[in-house]
């Protein structure tokens, strides 16, 4: 049995000696990891679709919102100017951006131009006549939206 200043290294007491690092071991494994990350990836690839279809889907009904939104601010305008100044001034107002500001008025929170108003990749053509009571046109990417 050799001893080295104090330490016995018997072969008895050398076998119970334990490694510092095998102490308790905490963490994951490569293996854990990778089926984790692996988990993560099949649960985004079924999610992202959704996800993307959900979205495009708020988009088109913000859109149709909005278009009524500008439908119920024609009544309006005709409620509080009467019908014939309200027609008198629809007809002065040439551009959607001149009508629109026309019944911006009656909107809540809208913005200040109607580019900005509706969602991107949607247009609204307001009617050319407002005795009517016509509805706007409403156009997607998709082509004309019915509502």
């Amino acid at each position: 049995m050799a001893t080295c200043r104090g330490w016995n290294w018997s072969m008895t007491e050398r076998s119970t000696m334990k490694h510092p690092a095998s102490k308790s071991r905490r963490g994951f494994s490569l293996v854990e990891m990778m089926a984790c990350v692996s988990i993560i990836g099949i649960v985004a690839f079924l999610a992202i679709p959704s996800v993307t279809r959900m979205r495009s889907d708020s988009e088109r009904n913000l859109a149709i919102s909005r278009a009524e939104a500008l439908n119920l601010a024609q009544a309006t305008l005709i409620q509080v100017r009467g019908r014939t100044q309200a027609g008198l001034d629809w007809t002065g107002a040439a551009s959607n951006e001149a009508k629109f500001n026309l019944l911006r008025p009656y909107l809540s929170y809208a913005e200040n131009t109607l580019s900005l108003y509706m969602p991107s990749g949607y247009t609204v053509t307001l009617p050319s006549g407002i005795t009517t009571m016509q509805k706007s046109t409403l156009t997607g990417p998709s082509g004309v939206i019915p509502y």
